[in-house]
C-alpha cells in the first residue's frame, strides 16, 4: 500500500513538472519561461509529492528501504510527465511539440560525459531548492529557494531527467539511443544531488 501511494504521489510530481515544462515552452523569452517552470516544484514541496531529483539527494541519510523506493519514484514522475504530453498532443497546443523537439535534438547531439556532468550541475541546483525549502525558517527564504533553484539550472542549459521525460513525451522522441541518454543524466542527478547533500552534512557537522 505504501508502494502504491508513493507511486501516485510520484505520477503527481511528474504531472506538476510537465506543467512547467509546458508553460517554458509557451514562453518565447527564457528568463520568463525559467520563472513560471519554477511553478512545478513550488507545487511538489507544498504539496509533498515526490519528485525524484528531490528524493534521491537523502539517499545517504536514509536506510536501504528508502533507496527502494526510487525507482518506484522515477517510473511515477515518467508517468506523471507522460500525462501532460499527452495531453498537449491532443490539444490545440500540441504546437509546443517543435519546441520540445528542438530541446531533444540538442541532447541527441550532446556527448554521454557532458549529460552527465550537467546532470550532476542540476541536481546541486536542484538541492539548493529543496533543502532551502526544507530548513529556511524564513518564508520569503524558502520560495525564493525554489525560484533561484529552477531558474538556476535552466539557465546554465543544465539536464534535469525528469524535465528531460516531459519533452520527449511530448516530442515523442523515445528511442534506445534516447533512453540510454536519460539514464545517463538520471546518473548525474543522483550524483550531484547525493554530493550536494553530503557536503552540507559534513560542513554542517563540522
Amino acid at each position: 500500500m505504501k508502494t502504491v501511494k508513493i507511486l501516485v504521489s510520484a505520477i503527481l510530481a511528474g504531472f506538476c513538472i510537465g506543467l512547467g515544462g509546458m508553460l517554458f515552452l509557451a514562453m518565447d523569452d527564457k528568463v520568463i519561461g525559467a520563472s513560471l517552470f519554477s511553478t512545478g516544484l513550488f507545487i511538489i514541496c507544498t504539496k509533498g509529492y515526490h519528485l525524484f531529483t528531490g528524493k534521491v539527494c537523502y539517499a545517504f541519510q536514509n536506510d536501504f528501504s528508502y533507496a527502494l523506493t526510487l525507482p518506484v519514484i522515477w517510473i511515477g514522475n515518467l508517468i506523471g510527465t507522460g500525462g501532460v504530453a499527452l495531453i498537449l498532443r491532443l490539444s490545440r497546443a500540441r504546437g509546443l511539440a517543435e519546441k520540445a523537439a528542438s530541446i531533444c535534438q540538442v541532447k541527441q547531439d550532446d556527448s554521454l560525459l557532458s549529460l552527465f556532468l550537467l546532470g550532476v550541475l542540476c541536481n546541486i541546483f536542484i538541492f539548493i531548492a529543496v533543502d532551502g525549502y526544507k530548513n529556511n525558517q524564513h518564508e520569503i527564504a524558502k520560495y525564493a529557494a525554489i525560484f533561484l533553484g529552477v531558474v538556476g539550472f535552466i539557465l546554465c542549459g543544465a539536464e534535469h531527467c525528469v524535465a528531460d521525460m516531459f519533452y520527449y513525451h511530448a516530442a515523442m522522441a523515445w528511442n534506445g539511443d534516447m533512453i540510454l541518454r536519460m539514464l545517463v543524466i538520471t546518473a548525474g542527478n543522483a550524483a550531484g544531488g547525493i554530493l550536494a547533500e553530503r557536503i552540507r552534512s559534513f560542513v554542517t557537522a563540522a
